[in-house]
């Protein structure tokens, strides 16, 4: 009987490759390498004969578990619809993912095929404006995709309120006038989408920041990580990639410029839309605070208290995008 529980486990690698061994046809032996531990797992698989493929094994989130089920039934439409997507691998007796089981519980495994292709660069225009030729391939394609059994909806329950609890329950955020002002660019931000009519209804990747993706030798990016995805605003899917150039500091917006015209290269964005999307922003950064809000337990105060100091961001955006209609 062990004297702690675990929240969060990280696997030993040999028992990864075991799970891999016994459930994929892969050449074997395969050799595991952990790349990333955070929201989820990813180790990088490499088989005998030099295949290479990435294994993601979910954690459980404040959402709840990932829905792999939709995730990985979107990506193998979308790759049969000719977009580039990192494809997940059939299991032995061909189903596109598998649960294990950890000390803290059940987890969601998922093995893709290794994306080819270099990393994206934040600051190059062609990068960006490839990421906006894929996301408009995306949503081309999310057209045609049945989506109505997906777990999660990217509405403002699950971007922006739930996450806004979150923030307040994790205790990390103390000053009662911080707290107060997130409350009110929350409840403004809500209401300001809320009169948009007409937003555009999608399946989003839902983290089309430029790093989850990488470019091949024909220039065009290789999306992946589809895990936070999901039907909901296109105007938020396009935010994120505003969003990630013009937050913690960073002062890239020639990058969305580029980004927009590969995507309306592909497709038309209507004007709305559009608008919405620089909304959206607020609620992209207030989804990310509360992620990281919901895992004070397992990463501690020092790794998330960035967050009790987003509220002059957030003020910072709202005035400088929409002054004329905050009052």
């Amino acid at each position: 009987m062990l004297d702690f529980e675990a929240r969060y486990s990280t696997p030993q690698v040999e028992t990864i490759e075991r799970f891999i061994g016994k459930h994929y046809s892969l050449a074997s032996p395969v050799s595991c390498r952990l790349l990333q531990r955070g929201l989820n797992d990813v180790y990088l698989v490499i088989a005998s004969d030099g295949g290479r493929y990435v294994f993601r094994l979910s954690h459980q989130r404040a959402r709840g578990p990932a829905d792999v089920q939709t995730e990985t039934a979107f990506l193998t439409h979308l790759a049969r619809s000719g977009v580039p997507v990192a494809a997940p691998i059939p299991t032995r007796d061909g189903t596109l993912f598998l649960t294990g089981y950890a000390p803290e519980g059940p987890r969601e495994g998922v093995l893709f095929q290794a994306a080819d292709g270099r990393d994206a660069n934040a600051a190059d225009a062609g990068d960006a404006w490839a990421n906006g030729e894929t996301l408009a391939l995306v949503h081309n394609a999310a057209g045609s995709f049945p989506f109505e059994g997906a777990v999660y909806r990217l509405d403002l329950e699950h971007l922006l309120r739930r996450p806004l609890v979150r923030i307040r329950d994790s205790g990390i955020v103390e000053d009662a006038e911080v707290l107060s002002d997130l409350d009110n660019i929350a409840a403004r931000t809500a209401k300001a989408i809320e009169e948009f009519s007409n937003l555009t209804w999608t399946y989003c990747h839902g983290d089309c920041h430029g790093f989850n993706s990488r470019i091949n030798d024909a220039g065009k990016a290789v999306f992946f990580d589809f895990d936070d995805g999901g039907p909901g605003y296109l105007a938020y899917d396009l935010s994120v990639f505003l969003w990630a150039k013009i937050s913690f500091g960073r002062k890239l917006t020639t990058m969305w410029d580029a980004f927009i015209d590969g995507y309306r290269a592909i497709r038309p964005i209507i004007p709305n839309d559009y608008e919405a999307a620089h909304r959206f922003v607020i609620v992209r950064h207030f989804w990310l605070m509360g992620e990281y809000a919901s895992r004070a337990q397992e990463w501690g105060d020092n790794a998330i208290g960035w967050v009790a100091r987003e509220a002059n961001f957030l003020k910072t955006w709202e005035t400088e995008q929409f002054v004329d209609r905050l009052f």
